[in-house]
């Protein structure tokens, strides 16, 4: 497998703006995203990670978990602005471009063609020419913009650090700054202006692995986003209750995976328990958190 100079490069680039890798928001998988918040929000793109965020690695084919939650994603968004960036299709490691063509067949969407590995600035080019290109629509509203996108990946070192490259803030207050401020709980509607403030594409970072891989590198990415995090940003969140940028959990993740995880804070839930098939009927059972 050819190396990811990028990405083994980003951790340097780390030590000058901590903040690049600090996802906006972490779920477990885009089952829990509201894609019809976002679109409230003026989120009007997306761009997808390939393997273990939608298909399983070295595959081309949508999980099938995650079939109804990429149709409205899809729908949403509207054909066209749902990009596909890997780091396999649609590369250089991809001899005459077989699997791009592939997984866009399979999971009815663009693949992003790029020579270099995300999250090289190339590549950030390359998605910006995207969605410049695309052609405008009835009332014909300007090309989609950085701010108005979202970056969704499984990996800190090339999804989230490709994300927060592309956020719109001065060098200097970049470096050591706060978390964003929570935004105003007002509802949104598409006619209303968002509450969310938006400097740069919004990051979301999944956890769930489809199939076991690269388990040490994700394991020191992720041990080095909480100690930032947690050191240098002064967040004194745990690890295990903490979901990103404040507000942005509230805001765009479902309201009944919400209401889950609080109830299994609360002491209602029992981690890492199934039920027997015949009881699944008096209980919920949400990825292995059975509540009451």
């Amino acid at each position: 497998m050819p190396l990811n100079i990028p990405g083994l490069l980003a951790p340097f680039h780390v030590l000058i703006n901590p903040r690049l890798v600090i996802p906006s928001l972490i779920i477990k998988d885009i089952r829990q995203l509201d894609f019809q918040a976002l679109r409230n929000a003026g989120y009007r793109g997306a761009v997808f990670d390939k393997d273990n965020c939608l298909t399983v690695p070295n595959q081309d084919r949508l999980v099938p978990e995650l079939e109804d939650a990429w149709k409205e994603c899809r729908e949403t968004f509207g054909e066209g602005n749902v990009l596909i960036v890997s780091n396999s299709a649609g590369t250089t490691r991809d001899p005459g471009l077989l699997q791009a063509e592939s997984v866009t067949h399979h999971l009815q969407t663009p693949v992003l063609l790029h020579p270099s590995p995300k999250p090289a600035y190339s590549t950030i080019s390359a998605i910006r020419a995207y969605f410049s290109s695309l052609p405008p629509t009835s009332p014909s509203p300007p090309p989609i913009r950085d701010d108005e996108l979202i970056i969704v990946g499984d990996r800190v070192f090339t999804d989230v650090v490709m994300g927060r490259r592309m956020k719109r803030r001065g060098f200097i207050s970049s470096l050591f700054s706060s978390p964003s401020p929570p935004p105003s709980s007002t509802p949104t509607t598409p006619d209303t202006q968002s509450p969310w403030t938006r400097t740069g594409p919004l990051t979301i970072l999944t956890t769930h692995l489809w199939q076991r891989e690269n388990t040490f590198l994700r394991y020191i990415e992720n041990n080095l986003m909480h100690s930032i995090r947690r050191f240098i940003l002064k967040d004194p969140t745990p690890s295990t209750k903490w979901r990103g940028e404040a507000g942005a959990y509230d805001l765009f993740v479902k309201p009944q995976f919400r209401v889950m995880e609080k109830e299994v804070e609360m002491g209602k839930g029992r981690p890492g328990h199934r039920l027997p098939k015949e009881k699944e009927g008096r209980e919920r059972v949400w990825e292995g958190v059975v509540v009451s």
